[in-house]
């Protein structure tokens, strides 16, 4: 099965092409702003690297969030251009799952997390199975130190991945039993693992089905509302 794989939810923006579980190539960068100019280039270095054209794919994966909303819409309008062109289903996958599986590991309580902005984090809690992970919990929109308080209440071994950097300084002083580790950003690789599983097991919606994890309303919404709320046509 030959899957291309497009992640552009947080700034490591990433694609992959794989068969049958082995990555024939890929290609990342690191920005936050670049996603539209980043993901053709890369997705047609990628198929001139193994010789494929877009006709030969069985799916297209993608990261539908949660992280930065103009890189989620980008992404997700990218995966569905390819497959409404060539007839091939989307398997939608988190940034949370991905970042998740990549830190995989035989004992401690993972902890995903992806900056969403304004203060904000999406948090992901996973525990350790043979071969992977499995998700304890629904994502949360956390404050930091709403997250903090989290950790300090669990008992277990923990292992924090994903946007650690954005923590505050001294974040992690008395909590003993955390660690932090990478990766910081979901990889297209980790992605096409999690569809080649699930394109295996026939498990993914209809392509009108699939939505993006935004997690909250997108910036400018929120600004608007606020203008709304406080400006010379506000009734009070």
């Amino acid at each position: 099965m030959r899957v291309l794989a497009i992640e552009s939810a947080t700034p490591g923006s990433s694609v992959a092409v794989v068969e049958d579980r082995a990555t024939l190539a890929a290609a990342s960068r690191i920005d936050r702003v670049g996603h539209a100019s980043f993901l053709v280039p890369a997705i047609d270095f990628c198929f001139d690297q193994v010789g494929w054209s877009p006709s030969d794919l069985d799916a297209v994966v993608v990261d539908v969030g949660p992280g930065l909303y103009t890189g989620i819409r980008v992404g997700l309008a990218t995966a569905q251009g390819l497959a409404a062109a060539f007839g091939i289903p989307i398997i939608p996958a988190t940034s949370v799952d991905a970042l998740a599986l990549e830190a995989r590991t035989g004992h401690r309580l993972i902890w995903a997390v992806v900056d969403v902005r304004r203060g904000e984090l999406a948090v992901a809690r996973y525990r350790p199975v043979p071969g992977g992970v499995v998700k304890d919990g629904l994502t949360e929109l956390l404050s930091v130190d709403a997250f903090r308080g989290l950790l300090a209440s669990t008992n277990e071994e923990s292992l924090v991945v994903g946007d650690v950097a954005v923590l505050p300084e001294g974040f992690f002083t008395g909590l003993r039993k955390v660690k932090t580790g990478r990766p910081r950003y979901p990889y297209a690789v980790t992605l096409a693992e999690i569809g080649h599983a699930r394109l295996e097991r026939g498990d993914y919606p209809a392509p009108e089905d699939i939505r993006p994890l935004y997690m909250r309303e997108p910036d400018v919404t929120i600004n608007w509302a606020k203008l709304r709320q406080e400006g010379p046509w506000a009734s009070g």
